[in-house]
């Protein structure tokens, strides 16, 4: 067996970020085996190719058109293709609904364990351990798989994007063979969910407000002061279940996963299902009166105070700064 394959993602036109952290995930891997780390990316562009190239990686590359857009079958007919050719140690994807569809299948196919919601990884005497979440992360486990090859399925904004590395080169890839036989599926057509047009997972600034608004007619001031930063409006379950905030505005592991430069939480506690969608922000301020929340386990600032206190104070802050 050798080296790491790492399933780059991407979907209408653009790769995923999930991409550059399951590579990231995979260089973790392929370390503590002391192997190497290459991706695959099937269908896609020769700039998308590129991209994945420029972290340092050897990329083949696939162009298919039975693999223009995702059909976890004819995906896997080209991964166990290449696993095979490639003797494979592990194959990694995201947790996402793709890797989620994909993964299990391309076990089988591969006759090879899986394990989704990844987020470790660590070589023992007895092999490798693989430490991922249960019952929505409530828990961590440790997974020892004991021979190889292996398919992971890594868990989204758990790592940090791969970084530019040298030495990466993308080289073409024939699945030819691989999906010489008719498919059982095909893709027909990307059906989006009605929404407002709002996106909070592009958003450089995101401020979400949680149960300690108290109210409905709370979230005025917190909404004037999202729009004096410049940031989108979010909000945690309890806020959405109320129906005070459109659902595509929710964070956390049944909502959207943010990492915005700034994220502000205020008056949410900080359940692990909520963290789990922000965690990755490059500063998190929290203001919440409880001082033992378990948000501010994972803040950069914290305040604690009432919610409806601190905000017209930053709001009035941002007025004089203006």
């Amino acid at each position: 067996m050798s080296g790491v394959l790492v399933l780059a993602e991407h979907r209408e036109g653009a790769l995923r970020d999930a991409s550059f952290e399951t590579m990231a995930a995979g260089r973790q891997l392929a370390e503590a085996l002391g192997t190497d780390l290459s991706a695959v990316l099937l269908g896609g562009t020769p700039e998308m190719a590129q991209l994945v190239a420029d972290r340092g990686v050897k990329v083949r590359h696939a162009r298919h058109e039975l693999l223009a857009a995702f059909n976890s079958e004819a995906y896997q007919r080209a991964l166990v293709a290449l696993v095979q050719e490639l003797a494979s140690d592990a194959v990694l994807m995201p947790h996402s609904s793709f890797g989620n569809d994909l993964g299990p299948s391309l076990a089988v196919a591969l006759g090879c364990g899986a394990v989704s919601d990844c987020i470790g990884f660590e070589k023992t005497d007895a092999g490798l351990k693989v430490t991922r979440g249960m019952y929505a992360s409530k828990l961590h486990a440790e997974v020892l798989v004991p021979e190889l090859p292996l398919v992971a399925m890594v868990r989204q904004s758990e790592f940090k994007q791969a970084g530019p590395g040298d030495g990466g080169a993308v080289e073409a890839w024939d699945p030819g063979p691989a999906l010489a036989e008719p498919l059982r599926t095909r893709f027909i057509s990307v059906e989006e969910v009605p929404t407002t047009g709002i996106d909070i997972t592009k958003a450089d600034v995101v401020i979400a407000v949680g149960r300690g608004v108290k109210e409905e007619a709370n979230i005025a001031a917190v909404r004037e002061l999202a729009d004096s930063l410049g940031a989108v409006l979010a909000g945690s379950r309890p806020v959405i279940d109320a129906g005070w905030l459109e659902k595509e505005r929710q964070v956390g592991s049944s909502g959207k996963t943010v990492k915005p430069k700034l994220y502000i939480a205020l008056g949410i506690s900080g359940a692990f299902q909520h963290v789990a969608g922000m965690k990755g922000a490059e500063t998190i301020v929290a203001v919440n009166k409880d001082p033992h929340a378990p948000i501010f386990g994972v803040a950069h600032y914290g305040i604690v105070d009432d919610l409806l206190k601190v905000v017209p104070v930053l709001r009035q802050k941002l007025v004089e700064a203006k």
